[in-house]
C-alpha cells in the first residue's frame, strides 16, 4: 500500500494578482490525520448528480492512486499558472506526450485565464488549490474553508472558458473533514501527494531528480510547481524526469476519480 505523502508544498508568497494581496504560507497539516472517511460515512462516490447543478458527487478519501495502474505515475504541478514557466512546463509535457494535472490558486487563474485555456487545450486536467493558497486552512472555520474552494472553483472554470477543476487539493496538505467533503460534493476528488520533490526550495535539479528516483516507491502522485519563483529547475527535472519514467516502464496518468 502506498504511503500518504507529507510536504508541506510551496512556503513562499502567492501573488493574487486579480485581487492585488500576497499571503504569506505557513505551516502545513499531514496527509494521514486527514485520510479517513467523514462524519462516518462511506467513502465511495455518490451515484447520482447534486439536483440542480449537474455536478456528481465523488469519493471523500484523499487521492493517491493512477488511472494508469500499478505502473502509473501522476505528475502534478501546483499554485500557477505563471505566464513564465507554466508555457515551458507545457512544452516539456508536449513532447514527452505526457499529461499532467495542474493545480491552480483561483487568483492566479483569474490574472491568466490564457493560461488555463492552454491547459485544457492541451489535455491536462484542472484542479482546486485555494483562492489564496493559506496553508493553516484546516485552522479556520468551515465558512472561510468554503469560500476558498468554492471561489476559486468558480475562478479556475470561469478562466478555462467553463471547465471545471476535478480534483481539491489543500494547500500544504491542510485538509479538514469538511473541506474533503464540500470538495467531493462538488465533484472534485482530494487530492493528495507520495513525493513531494521539494523543488520549491531550489535545491538543483539533479536532486530534484534524485527525490523523485529514491522516493517514487511511496507511490504515484508527483508533486512539482509552475510558480512562486524561478522555476527553471523544475523545468530540467522534467526534462530528465519524464523519460527515465518512461524508460523504466511507468506509465503517466491522472489521478483516479
Amino acid at each position: 500500500m502506498a504511503q500518504h505523502g507529507g510536504g508541506r508544498g510551496w512556503y513562499g508568497k502567492v501573488v493574487g494578482a486579480a485581487l492585488g494581496v500576497t499571503v504569506l504560507a505557513a505551516g502545513a497539516s499531514a496527509w494521514s490525520a486527514q485520510a479517513g472517511a467523514v462524519d462516518g460515512t462511506s467513502p465511495r462516490a455518490e451515484s447520482s448528480a447534486t439536483p440542480g447543478t449537474g455536478v456528481k458527487p465523488v469519493s471523500v478519501t484523499i487521492a493517491h492512486a493512477s488511472d494508469k495502474g500499478a505502473r502509473g505515475v501522476n505528475i502534478t504541478i501546483d499554485d500557477g499558472p505563471d505566464p513564465v514557466w507554466t508555457p515551458q512546463m507545457l512544452d516539456v509535457l508536449r513532447e514527452n506526450g505526457v499529461k499532467a494535472t495542474f493545480c491552480m490558486v483561483g487568483t492566479q487563474a483569474q490574472a491568466h485565464p490564457d493560461l488555463v485555456k492552454q491547459v485544457v487545450a492541451a489535455g491536462h486536467r484542472l484542479c482546486d488549490h485555494s483562492v489564496a493558497h493559506d496553508t493553516t486552512m484546516d485552522t479556520k472555520d468551515q465558512a472561510y474553508q468554503s469560500q476558498q474552494i468554492l471561489d476559486a472553483e468558480r475562478m479556475i472554470t470561469e478562466a478555462s472558458g467553463g471547465v471545471r477543476p476535478m480534483y481539491y487539493r489543500a494547500p500544504g496538505g491542510a485538509f479538514t473533514p469538511y473541506s474533503r467533503k464540500l470538495a467531493a460534493s462538488r465533484g472534485m476528488r482530494p487530492l493528495g501527494w507520495n513525493v513531494d520533490t521539494k523543488d520549491f526550495e531550489r535545491p538543483g535539479a539533479d536532486a530534484i531528480v534524485a527525490t523523485v528516483q529514491q522516493e517514487l516507491s511511496n507511490g504515484p502522485t508527483l508533486l512539482f510547481h509552475d510558480a512562486g519563483g524561478d522555476r527553471s529547475q523544475t523545468v530540467e527535472a522534467l526534462r530528465r524526469v519524464l523519460p527515465w519514467l518512461k524508460a523504466q516502464g511507468y506509465a503517466c496518468g491522472f489521478p483516479v476519480r
